[in-house]
This record gives C-alpha cells, sequence and structure tokens, in this order.
C-alpha cells in the first residue's frame, strides 16, 4: 500500500486533482509491483518555492517542474525496499511539484492540465524509486514506464 502524505502550500490544487494524483500514484505502486506499506510526501508549491528548493539543494538557480529527494541510497533502494520487513512502513522521500510550471507546460505542450500533473507525478515517482535518464537506456526505460503507467491510469497523450 502506498501512503502519501499530501501538502499544497499553493492552496489552489483543486480536490480531483489531489485524488488523481494519489489513485496515479498507487497505480504507479502497483505496476512497480511494490509490496508493503511504503509512505511518502507529495507537495504542491509555486516557482519560487520551487526555485528556492532548486537552489538550495541542486545548485541550479531556477525554477524547475519537479523535484525528488529520495531518502534511501538510490543504488540499493530494490535491496533496502526486499529486505525491509513487510509489516513496517517504508520511507520512500518528498516530491515536490510545481503547480506554476505544471500549468505552464500543459499549454506549451498542448495536452491537459491532469495529463502534465500527472506525467510531474509519475516522474517524481520513478525518481524515488531509484530510476534515471542520464543514459539512452535510462531514458528509454524511464520514459516508457512513465507512459505505461499513464496509459494504464487512462492519462493518454491527446
Amino acid at each position: 500500500m502506498l501512503e502519501i502524505t499530501f501538502y499544497d502550500e499553493t492552496g489552489e490544487l483543486k480536490p480531483e486533482h489531489e485524488q488523481l494524483l494519489k489513485e496515479l500514484l498507487a497505480v504507479a505502486y502497483d505496476h512497480l509491483a511494490l509490496k508493503g506499506t511504503i509512505e511518502m510526501s507529495l507537495t504542491i508549491v509555486d516557482d519560487e518555492r520551487i526555485h528556492e528548493i532548486n537552489r538550495e539543494y541542486r545548485h541550479v538557480d531556477r525554477p524547475t517542474d519537479v523535484i525528488s529527494f529520495a531518502i534511501n541510497d538510490l543504488t540499493t533502494l530494490e535491496e533496502n525496499i526486499q529486505e525491509w520487513p513487510e509489516e513496517l512502513p517504508f520511507e520512500l522521500g518528498d516530491l515536490f511539484i510545481s503547480l506554476d510550471t505544471t500549468k505552464r507546460q500543459a499549454e506549451e505542450y498542448g495536452h491537459s492540465f491532469e495529463r502534465e500533473l500527472g506525467f510531474l507525478a509519475v516522474h517524481g515517482f520513478l525518481h524515488l524509486n531509484g530510476y534515471d535518464h542520464m543514459e539512452p537506456d535510462e531514458e528509454k526505460e524511464m520514459f516508457g514506464l512513465q507512459e505505461e503507467i499513464l496509459n494504464d491510469y487512462g492519462l493518454k497523450r491527446e
């Protein structure tokens, strides 16, 4: 089971979008065949706040769309989860999504706000689970998984 502690620092996200995020990430949990209780936080912020986070923790002085902070060493995440006692919750990490950038990118890419929000949530969730896209083979795997999960949920490209 996936347990999400949800925060909306903007106060602008509609309840149905919060529900979409929780349901979509539950689909991602199932798709990755994760086991036991996994806990994470998901915080919706504005561009100013994500810019601060990006500058402070990644040393990149600009806003971005999504930032993920895994609690465990990503190189041993699968091992950590498999060795973790199923009766205890496993803390995955924290995910931040910029609502401003989500709106802007949805318009730029010509698809719905829901599709962009879902894409960013799944993208960050995969990062929390040890996936990356630095190398071409990693990118192919990660972006393929993103599409599968979004399609399973029904957020297909328009």
